[in-house]
């Protein structure tokens, strides 16, 4: 007997050894990687400075996926003085790579710069863009050759915008004759649909007289549309002068509502509109006095012919009746649209409002009880009405190990995962794109999965969007501990689901994410905004890049986004719209429409951006609470009245059961915890913020 268990004994010594190495053998393998990925930021600082400096790690760093980058970096500096064999020999080792695609235009750029166009032509692959494009047809007439418009120009030509290396080529067609009358003004007018004023004016020195000066009065209409629509009285009646008063009118019609009307009654007796421009005009003018709360906005929208009609008068025909709260006015408002525009989740809700307003609660009830299927804002505003959970159905995480293991081993994927652990994030995310270019969607499961293990969560905002993807809500909308959302938003006195909502909503997750005003991080702050939160919280502020940090954009973030509640009594949904569109214009709005319920003001705010954004964080805010503790504070508790003060949620608020409505799914998928997309953001392919 012993003898037999000896050597079951001695098995187990040899699997603990075997054991022991193989996580040995993984530490040292960690160990290494770690290294090599201080190694490459140290080289990569180097390469950056140009010169040979980086090759004192070359030794170490052979392996090491992102290599190619090193030579690359180091050539883009010297970029001025490098040669063509030079690219050329980097071009031939690393041929598809990234950074080859870059050196190969940056170096095209340099070449024309120097105007050595034997060598830009040699270099030269087409498809790259305009400006090279624009090149290419430079050092071919620099070798003798003439221009074709059909086989150079003209895809060119139907481009609204070129960029200024095109200008000696156009120039060039313009004194072989190839620029006719008739192509003039079809890009002209092209570029007026486009409003690119700029293109209109280089144009226009083509044109014969007076044509040119009528090119000039569109070019107005786009630059100083106030200043057009006073010099149309003068204007001659003809085709291009109309179009110009046209689009000045329209464009008056965003800024000054009023006194765009008051030109247009007397313009429309000056010069012969077409019908389509009568209705152009009409149409944005009965938009924007219905944003600008006008009284007289309905009736200006009901005389609207049905020629002028779009989805866009439609919907603010509703809007209007409903900061009247005219609720038979809202139904024949919601009945005037096509059937698809009635069947968006916001027209079936208020439709359910309006005919219970108007007596007929039971036909209220089946459109509420339907609706409450939906995984949206509107969807949840109707669950509470119906008395229903709220309907979410998450997909399980794919668990397919050798799949992973075939995906990690993709050179490109390699390169993104590689590039997102140094830091370099923007590069990251062209490899991933490349990578992932034409895969299925369980490749891409898998791969998300892949990137929300390394902490890389911007990965599933970006890439599981549209369809039943959706779904995968626990990567679409992850939970980080390490960034200390929850912990901040308790000191901040705020609810940590609003501040996750806020967070997703802004960046998707992107913590270097960075908007054409300045914002900065996860939760876009812009430095000054930031600055002054610090100052006021005695938190410490070392300038604008710290904002990329992701714990210091949410310590910031969540004290900004208290400070913004306490001007509006606590409430979130208030403070959100602030957060959006500023305090200025919504005191704004709450003076004009201060009075309204909370679903029927984020109904008639003027700017799409901020309606759709509100609906957006409350939808976060309610899947993020779910994520968070396995139900969710009911939406209408989310939505308290202009005026009341908002109770910060505790241990004793009541909280709503989430449950999935499609029985078959519900069983498989009942352990999956994950959180949703933006109705304005993902659920229509686009990240919100970005």
């Amino acid at each position: 007997m012993f003898a037999k268990a000896a050597p079951r004994r001695h098995s187990l010594t040899v699997l603990i050894a075997c054991c022991s190495l193989l996580v040995s053998l993984g530490a040292r393998a960690a160990a290494s990687i770690d290294t090599q990925r201080a190694a490459f930021k140290q080289a990569w600082a180097a390469a950056q400075q140009g010169g040979d400096g980086w090759h004192i790690w070359d030794a170490q760093l052979r392996s090491y996926p992102l290599y190619p980058y090193l030579p690359a970096a180091a050539l883009e500096h010297d970029i001025q003085q490098i040669d063509l064999p030079t690219v050329q020999a980097y071009l031939a080792q690393y041929p598809d790579l990234i950074p080859a695609q870059d050196l190969r235009r940056d170096f095209l750029l340099e070449l024309a710069r120097r105007q050595d166009w034997n060598g830009f032509l040699a270099l030269y692959q087409p498809g790259t863009n305009d400006t090279l494009a624009c090149d290419a047809l430079q050092a071919r007439m620099a070798n003798g050759a003439a221009l074709d418009f059909d086989r150079d120009l003209a895809v060119l030509w139907a481009k609204p915008e070129l960029p200024g290396a095109c200008t000696p080529v156009l120039q060039a067609a313009q004194e072989q004759g190839l620029l006719t009358t008739p192509r003039l003004w079809s890009r002209i007018e092209r570029a007026a649909d486009a409003g690119k004023g700029g293109t209109i004016s280089v144009l226009a020195a083509w044109l014969p007289a007076p044509q040119n000066q009528e090119a000039q009065w569109l070019a107005q209409a786009l630059r100083d549309p106030q200043s057009a629509v006073a010099a149309a009285a003068n204007w001659p009646d003809t085709a291009h002068a109309r179009l110009a008063a046209s689009l000045a009118l329209q464009s008056m019609a965003r800024r000054d509502t009023d006194n765009a009307d008051a030109a247009w009654q007397q313009l429309q007796t000056h010069l012969s509109f077409s019908a389509s421009q009568r209705d152009a005009i009409r149409r944005t003018l009965a938009i924007f006095h219905a944003s600008d709360y006008d009284p007289d906005a309905l009736q200006q929208l009901l005389a609207l012919p049905a020629s002028a009609q779009t989805a866009t008068t439609r919907e603010w025909r509703v809007r209007v009746a409903l900061a009247a709260q005219d609720w038979p006015g809202v139904l024949a408002g919601i009945a005037a649209m096509p059937t698809d525009q009635q069947q968006g989740d916001e027209w079936r809700w208020f439709r359910a409002r309006a005919l219970a307003a108007t007596g007929h609660a039971e036909q209220a009830q089946a459109i509420y009880a339907d609706l409450a299927k939906q995984t949206t804002f509107f969807g949840y505003l109707a669950a509470d009405q119906a008395n229903q959970p709220y309907a979410i159905c998450p997909r399980a995480p794919i668990d397919d190990p050798q799949q992973e293991q075939a995906l990690l081993e993709q050179p490109g994927l390699q390169r993104a995962f590689e590039l997102f652990a140094v830091g370099l994030q923007k590069l990251a995310r062209r490899e991933w794109a490349r990578a992932l270019d034409g895969s299925d969607e369980r490749t891409q499961v898998l791969a998300v999965e892949l990137a929300d293990a390394r902490g890389w969560y911007d990965r599933a905002a970006f890439t599981l969007n549209h369809g039943e993807a959706m779904h995968y809500y626990t990567l679409r909308l992850p939970l980080d501990s390490q960034i200390g959302v929850v912990e901040q938003a308790k000191q901040s006195g705020i609810d940590p689901a609003w501040a996750y909502g806020i967070l997703r909503s802004e960046s998707a997750w992107m913590s270097d994410a960075r908007s054409g005003a300045d914002a900065r991080g996860l939760m876009q702050l812009v430095p000054s905004s930031a600055a002054a939160v610090a100052r006021s919280n005695g938190m410490a502020w070392t300038g604008g890049d710290s904002l990329y940090d992701p714990a210091t954009n949410v310590a910031l973030g969540t004290r900004y986004l208290s400070q913004l509640a306490e001007r509006y009594n606590g409430a979130p949904w208030l403070a959100s719209a602030a957060y959006n569109a500023g305090p200025s214009r919504l005191n704004q709005w709450l003076a004009a429409r201060g009075s309204l319920a909370p679903d029927l003001f984020i109904a008639t705010m003027p700017f799409k951006e901020t309606r759709e954004y509100v609906a957006r964080v409350m939808d976060y805010s309610l899947m993020y609470d779910w994520r968070l503790h396995g139900n969710a504070l009911s939406i209408a508790t989310r939505l308290t009245p202009i005026g009341q003060l908002y109770a910060l949620p505790n241990s004793m608020t009541p909280r709503k059961a989430v449950d999935c409505p499609v029985v078959a799914a519900a069983p498989a998928q009942a352990g999956s915890v994950q959180a949703p997309a933006s109705p304005a953001a993902d659920r229509t392919g686009q990240p919100a913020g970005n």
